[in-house]
């Protein structure tokens, strides 16, 4: 059967060729994204992320161009509990050192904003936006909005009453966008072509049961981070001298310890860890028997080790003390892990079929 054709080009061919500009955009979008959890770990790491007291969308974008709005900004910062209990003295040019990372996260963040509604609305405009895409990208995008507002009220957590931000709202933060990245790559993967079937269904969900666990485990690393966690008991794989340390319920009601206790978190963010490594590990050796040979399974194999990797950073991260780089790198190899298992749960599916075909059909 001839393929359609509009205009002279088959049908098939322009929408394989929106596809790849869809994609192409969507690429765009992850790598801001991961850049900006990168500068956000940063802001957190170096304690800059309460240094800007307001939430102006639209007139913080301008820094302190002058001496006079230096000083009414580092005026602002002073009569917050952080200044007051922790930075007393604080010289104005180590003022401007933590501005300057806030200010960088907010710019990206409203960056990212643009760099995703702008190309979004040429994109329909011009109709290279499937149908089918429509509400997951509207959807994206929605995400993106409550990501600025989760972003503020963490900040809010922490200029009235406390000297940081709420470690509940830091880890919700950081799933959320730990989310919309994983959701702009699955969206992205499903653009792509594909040159294997899809894969068994026991494949398939366990791939989807990766996504879910690695996001959890991103989400107690948020926790971990909130209480700087991370600073202390920094053995392995012994912790406070034993495999199951003690008082991790120290707190009332017991609920408390698992959110609000530093030992207890950062003891269930390593069984997080040997929860993914075996459930990465069982995958690949799975898949490489069920389906041995294919793209999955090369895929399992991949995954796995970029979890291995993760792990080992992990640990050197926690023996180190924490150090900025390490952790940034910790952090970052997360987004990459939780990137390629959500690219590998979308590749055990398939790409999306193609409008004109799903007519044919």
């Amino acid at each position: 059967m001839a393929s359609i054709t509009t205009g002279g080009e088959p049908i098939a061919t322009r929408e394989l060729r929106n596809r790849a500009l869809v994609r192409g955009w969507l690429y765009c979008v992850l790598v801001v994204l991961f850049a900006l959890v990168l500068v956000g770990g940063a802001t957190r790491l170096t304690d800059s992320g309460l240094s800007i007291t307001e939430w102006k969308p639209i007139h913080g974008v301008i820094p302190p161009l002058s001496d006079a709005d230096w000083h009414e900004e580092f005026e602002k910062y002073r009569q917050i509990p952080e200044y007051q209990q922790i930075n007393q003295g604080m010289s104005l040019d180590a003022f401007k050192r933590i501005f300057w990372w806030e200010w960088a996260h907010r710019i990206l963040a409203r960056g990212v904003g643009f760099v995703f509604a702008l190309p979004l609305l040429f994109f329909w405009a011009t109709g290279r936006i499937e149908r089918r895409l429509t509400p997951r990208l509207l959807g994206i995008l929605a995400l993106g909005g409550l990501q600025g507002a989760i972003g503020w009220w963490m900040v809010a957590s922490g200029l009235v009453e406390r000297t940081d931000v709420s470690q509940y709202r830091l880890a919700m933060h950081l799933t959320l966008a730990a989310t919309i990245f994983a959701a702009t790559m699955i969206v992205a993967r499903g653009l792509a072509p594909h040159s294997e079937a899809e894969a068994g269904q026991a494949t398939r969900r366990f791939a989807g049961l990766l996504v879910i666990l690695t996001l959890v485990q991103i989400y107690l690393g948020g926790l971990v981070a909130g209480l700087d966690g991370g600073m202390s008991f920094n053995t392995w794989p012994l912790m406070d001298g034993r495999l199951v340390p003690g008082d991790m319920f120290i707190l009332e009601p017991m609920w408390r310890n698992f959110f609000e206790n530093p030992k207890m978190v950062q003891f269930v963010h390593r069984l997080g860890a040997y929860i993914v490594f075996a459930a990465a590990l069982w995958h690949m050796i799975s898949v490489r028997r069920r389906e041995p040979g294919t793209t999955h399974a090369r895929r399992a194999l991949v995954l796995f080790h970029l979890v291995l990797a993760q792990a080992l950073i992990g640990i050197a991260t926690l023996v180190m003390q924490v150090p900025l780089h390490w952790a940034l790198l910790h952090q970052g190899f997360a987004l990459i892990v939780l990137g390629f298992a959500a690219a590998h749960w979308r590749g055990t599916k398939g790409a999306y079929p193609l409008p004109s075909k799903m007519i044919r059909s």
